[in-house]
């Protein structure tokens, strides 16, 4: 009597973490922090003569008219050294946001397109990158918020009202952190702002990576050279940049309010209506978008430059139907 045929192999359920060419496991999830720490404390302190104008030119109109006239000021009157006061806080800060920011990122991808499902996260793969990267960044403000309070504070006091070394800001913080509402009173301002950025930051990047391989470069991706790999990736960082620059332009303007002693016990919607939406959209806008275009290029520059030197590969591509 012949014996019966062998039952097929059940075929293990699928999973996005090893959907790729590389497994994504604890240790890559790790690794991508660490880019991440890279990637947003080295860019963010790179910047802090910007950001320093630009927090004061929203704070300070009147004195802060311009992106030029504002480094010549605070260099003739508070020395070529100030222009990077806060660079410390900005230092701390965005690092520990990076960290959760782009690890993170990395695993609520996964972790939605797996709810998801194999036949359906090519199709709802622009609402998982919102969701992953909202949820990413929902952690990371809370890493950063501290940090960014102190060098607001630090940035935008008029020189000899507050201290401007990282120690006895932090100090002066503490001690007054009813009144100023330290550590986490710019919470929900951040969360306002750095939730609408990031989610436009990855799913504008994804998407303009997605296109570059899909319409431009249409060889498979590994066939490209690594530095060539790696300019797509700063040219889709750079026009994602500007989005994030607009679209969270009048978060940012609030987050900036908080650090003027005339604000003091206000809440966000009474400064936003006594600031008007003209001046919460545009003041300050063109320095940002300068500023944020070039952060989030360097950023997504730095992040896949560190993951291809792990083997890792870059991040996004034409990315296939099932």
């Amino acid at each position: 009597m012949a014996k019966p045929a062998p039952a097929p192999a059940k075929k293990a359920p699928w999973d996005a973490r090893y959907a790729g060419a590389v497994p994504h496991t604890l240790a890559y999830y790790g690794k991508c922090m660490f880019a991440g720490v890279l990637s947003c404390g080295l860019t963010h302190f790179a910047v802090t003569p910007l950001d320093n104008v630009k927090c004061n030119m929203q704070v300070s109109p009147d004195k802060f008219k311009g992106l030029g006239q504002g480094l010549k000021l605070i260099s003739s009157t508070q020395g070529n050294a100030m222009l990077f006061k806060g660079w410390l806080p900005t230092l701390l800060g965005y690092s520990a946001q990076g960290c959760f920011k782009f690890g993170l990122y990395e695993y609520f991808k996964d972790f939605y397109s797996n709810l998801a499902g194999e036949d359906n996260y090519y199709k709802y793969r622009g609402l998982i990158y919102v969701a992953g990267s909202a949820s990413a960044e929902f952690f990371a403000d809370i890493a950063l918020c501290p940090m960014e309070m102190v060098k607001v504070k630090v940035q935008t006091s008029p020189a000899g009202t507050f201290p401007a070394e990282f120690g006895p800001a932090l100090a002066a913080m503490q001690a007054r952190k009813q009144e100023l509402r330290f550590p986490f009173g710019s919470l929900k301002a951040l969360w306002g702002r750095q939730i609408p950025y990031t989610v436009a930051k990855f799913f504008f990047f994804e998407k303009t990576v997605e296109a570059f391989y899909t319409h431009v470069f249409t060889l498979p991706k590994e066939q490209y050279s690594k530095p060539m790999q790696l300019g797509i990736t700063f040219a889709s960082g750079y026009i994602a940049g500007v989005i994030c620059a607009i679209v969270s332009h009048p978060a940012d303007n609030l987050v900036s309010q908080m650090g003027k002693d005339s604000n003091k016990g206000k809440g966000f919607g009474q400064m936003a209506n006594e600031l008007g939406a003209k001046y919460l959209f545009t003041k300050g806008l063109a320095t940002r978008i300068l500023m944020i275009g070039t952060l989030t290029g360097l950023q997504w520059w730095i992040y896949d430059t560190f993951k291809t030197v792990c083997g890792m590969g870059t991040t996004g591509g034409a990315v296939k139907k099932h």
